[in-house]
């Protein structure tokens, strides 16, 4: 009997989803994994820095200036999720170029640009952000852009079931 496996953009894709219920940030929770070779090499989630408060502790500066998404990404003390993941594999000496980020929102014109400076090659994403530059330089660049449908998510929750299934009931 062979196993049913998902492909590997869907496997790096959940665990992106994974690393997104770390978040701290109170509006949109996203998660980013990048890849080179089909391994993982850093993982990222948005967030306050490392020691900081987080945004459920004082408070979303963007939430009670009622700042449209999208808009002044500059007031909000987290980082995304793609920075983060960026700058966990510097801090451990771990190069992204030629790699690919997994992330479970669309890069923003920020990060694009970060992500473009790390050498990532190709994008990887589920849900769109209306970010017109960001479209623009990734096309600019050359970086590959792949959007995988919503129900990704939903796809390997059936392979999951038997790994939470009471071992009696196998």
């Amino acid at each position: 009997m062979e196993l049913q496996r998902p492909d590997w953009d869907t496997y790096f894709m959940m665990i992106a989803g994974v690393a997104a219920s770390r978040s701290t940030c109170l509006r949109r929770r996203v998660g980013a994994v990048i890849v080179r070779d089909s391994q993982i090499i850093s993982t990222g989630y948005n967030g306050s820095p490392k020691g900081l408060p987080h945004c459920g502790e004082v408070g979303c500066l963007r939430q009670v200036l009622n700042i449209p998404s999208g808009e002044r990404h500059e007031i909000c003390r987290g980082s995304h999720a793609e920075m983060n993941a960026i700058a966990q594999a510097a801090s451990v000496g771990t190069s992204t170029a030629g790699g690919t980020i997994y992330c479970t929102h669309e890069p923003c014109s920020f990060c694009t640009k970060a992500i473009i400076n790390a050498g990532i090659r190709r994008i990887v994403f589920v849900h769109p952000y209306p970010d017109p530059l960001a479209h623009q330089l990734r096309a600019e660049a050359s970086v590959v852009v792949d959007r995988l449908p919503e129900t990704v998510f939903a796809s390997v929750a059936p392979l999951l079931e038997d790994i939470f299934r009471p071992t009696a009931a196998r």
